[in-house]
């Protein structure tokens, strides 16, 4: 009889095996792993790990607990670095928007950032390409031709030896282009958007300091040089609409963390 209590004990200790880990045991392994993630600043994947404890081990209640403890405190920290970010970009939209003038006409949806450099009224008899953007960020540009004869061009070119970037050539008949006439002067402007512009807009901006010349593309060609103004618009266009776009997708996320944290706004 005295071997009674060992037996069981053995006994005891088979059954466990035999079971296999627990899923709170099985809970704290992905915890842990979490907080290694964490620790190599994996957020995204540390946070994977925790919602999928409660999903996988509904029984592991501690390691759901901590799941939840931890996650809060990730989102609290996240919610007050993107709520600093959102501060500083405000700051710069603010600094940026000094060059452009805000403006929203009854054909517009959104308001338009228009550069002060490249107003129309200013630069009507001047063949010149003009950089659009609105208060979403979205970003795109038209070429605009003035001259005594039609060129019925369709697209363009900018480059400065072999540095170059070339738009789509758009189809005749495309609601994009437009041409007009009076007297001896022809007008012709043709939008690049939605992916036809390629990377025009980015080679502009990025390569301000270059030489840069555009030819309109059609039945003839025409040939100007970038003035200094008009690619320091594309640059600070550009600049403008990553920084617009990035307080938006912020502002988003800030939204989504305070409803994640029961946090009214």
């Amino acid at each position: 009889m005295r071997f009674l209590p060992g037996i069981t004990f053995l006994l005891l200790i088979l059954m466990l095996f035999s079971c296999g880990s627990s899923q709170e045991d099985k809970g704290r392994v992905k915890l842990e792993r979490a907080k290694v993630l964490l620790q190599n600043q994996d957020t995204t994947n540390a946070l994977q790990e925790l919602d999928s404890i409660s999903r996988l081990y509904p029984k592991a209640a501690y390691s759901i607990n901590a799941a939840k403890n931890l996650r809060d405190e990730i989102n609290w920290d996240l919610l007050q670095r993107y709520e600093s970010e959102v501060d500083s970009l405000s700051d710069i939209i603010q600094n940026l928007e000094k060059n452009f003038i805000k403006e929203k006409t009854e054909f517009d949806r959104d308001t338009q950032y228009v550069h002060k450099r490249q107003q129309f009224e200013n630069r009507w008899n001047k063949s010149f390409l003009r950089v659009h953007l609105n208060e979403k960020g979205d970003i795109y540009f038209s070429s605009n031709y003035y001259g005594s004869q039609f060129i019925n061009h369709n697209g363009i070119r900018v480059y400065d030896g072999p540095e170059q970037a070339k738009t789509e050539r758009l189809e005749e008949g495309d609601a994009n282009i437009h041409r007009s006439e009076f007297l001896d002067g022809k007008w012709e402007r043709v939008t690049f958007m939605n992916g036809n512009e390629n990377n025009v807009i980015e080679f502009i901006a990025h390569n301000t300091s270059l030489r840069l010349k555009a030819v309109f593309l059609g039945e003839k060609y025409y040939y100007i040089i970038l003035e200094e103004y008009d690619k320091n618009a594309f640059k600070q266009a550009l600049t403008l609409s990553n920084t617009i776009k990035k307080k938006r997708f912020l502002s988003k996320e800030i939204k989504r963390l305070q409803v994640a944290l029961n946090i009214e706004s």
